[in-house]
């Protein structure tokens, strides 16, 4: 099993003009289909490579899925946009085998661990971690293995998993606690892979089937005090085989560190 460090790797191709290779690794995948935060804490490595030392942290992230990625090698190309006094703008994208998968354009600067002067959204209330239900690789019924379970530990509040024993609560709701299995603290770069949560919310709305990413806009706030995170990802609209989640992380502190929107695919029954 690759730590996070290792499985988010990135090698020089040519580091002047900004060309990078990468290995994903299959075991950051949801049904054989690489997780978006993971492949986008890739991207996200290589554009802090570029970027001024000054600028060593993703703030600001918002990626087009273009196609899903096979767990193998990859090319991934940052663009400097502009380099100011307090953010970095870039400009970065990821391919395979000479065709486009993920667009992004990532701002760069200084994050540190400073509580907020004002924060809206309160902690989600959460049982105990012992007392929420981990989610295993192989999920009884779910008809598809997901091996990011083996690298993220997720344990999901009860009162959230109807769904599993085909009650959904049909609040569209999925909260729980996550932590990286190989006990490493979360930091900028892993926070992308906790804003994309497994399962989708979509399962509490009674719609079966996986919600594949196709765009993601991600803000990391704060770096996060060391221990588990908090998560709740809400759905706020779907229709038109299109669904809207919003995600919030709170660190051990009770603070926000994390918020991210997504626009996801799902498949809802005919109107007839």
């Amino acid at each position: 099993m690759k730590d996070f460090s290792a499985a988010t790797a990135v090698r020089p191709r040519n580091e002047a003009d900004g060309e990078f290779d990468a290995e994903l690794d299959a075991q950051w995948s949801v049904g054989g289909k690489l997780h978006g935060g993971y492949v986008l804490a890739i991207m996200a490595r290589a554009a802090a490579r570029v970027c001024t030392p000054e600028h060593p942290h993703p703030t600001a992230v918002s990626a087009a899925f273009v196609a899903p990625p096979e767990p193998g090698p990859v090319a991934i190309r940052v663009e400097t946009l502009r380099e100011g006094r307090t953010v970095s703008q870039l400009r970065v994208r990821m391919t395979q085998d000479d065709r486009p998968m993920v667009e992004a354009l990532i701002s760069q600067g200084r994050l540190d661990d400073a509580d907020p002067w004002w924060s809206g959204p309160a902690p989600v209330e959460l049982p105990d971690r012992q007392d929420c239900v981990r989610v295993p690789k192989e999920a009884p019924g779910a008809g598809f293995t997901v091996s990011l379970m083996d690298v993220v530990e997720e344990h999901l509040d009860p009162d959230v998993l109807g769904f599993a024993s085909g009650t959904p609560s049909r609040r569209g709701l999925v909260q729980g606690w996550q932590r990286l299995a190989d006990g490493s603290d979360w930091d900028p770069l892993s926070l992308l892979v906790a804003l994309d949560m497994v399962p989708p919310a979509s399962f509490d709305l009674g719609l079966s089937g996986w919600a594949p990413t196709i765009q993601l806009t991600a803000y990391i706030r704060r770096l996060p005090a060391p221990g588990p995170v908090r998560v709740r990802m809400q759905a706020t609209d779907v229709g038109g085989q299109r669904m809207n989640e919003v995600v919030d992380v709170w660190d051990g502190k009770g603070r926000l560190v994390a918020q991210g929107t997504q626009l996801a695919a799902v498949r809802t029954p005919d109107a007839s």
